[in-house]
């Protein structure tokens, strides 16, 4: 029973989290791009899926998202920034940014 629950719980993240990302392609493509690191084809399929077609691919057994920050120690950056608010937020872009150009570097086969 505990493990149908979790599976309900991952595949209604996964469809709020797709039609997060479709919201986010059409309100602004080009910062969506850079905020959920995708490609232009990937984020063309994607805002292009009927919801039947949303539901379907959330109804896996894994996350379809995932936690954008790679360390404890980056964590730990942004945790003890919450003194100013503003520069944590800051902080927090700019690591995403980097870790999804490392990313985007890596499977264009270029190594940092």
């Amino acid at each position: 029973m505990m493990m149908s629950s979790l599976l309900n719980d991952i595949q209604s993240v996964n469809l709020s989290y797709l039609l997060l990302v479709q919201r986010l392609l059409v309100e602004d493509t080009e910062m969506a791009l850079v905020r959920l690191g995708l490609d232009q084809e990937m984020a063309d399929l994607l805002s292009g899926m009927s919801v039947s077609q949303l539901v379907s691919l959330s109804s896996c057994n894994q996350l379809l998202c995932e936690l954008a920050l790679d360390d404890a120690s980056q964590l730990k950056g942004v945790l003890q920034g919450g003194r100013d608010q503003d520069f944590s937020a800051m902080h927090t872009a700019m690591l995403l940014n980097a870790r999804q150009n490392d990313a985007g570097l890596r499977q264009g086969g270029i190594s940092g």
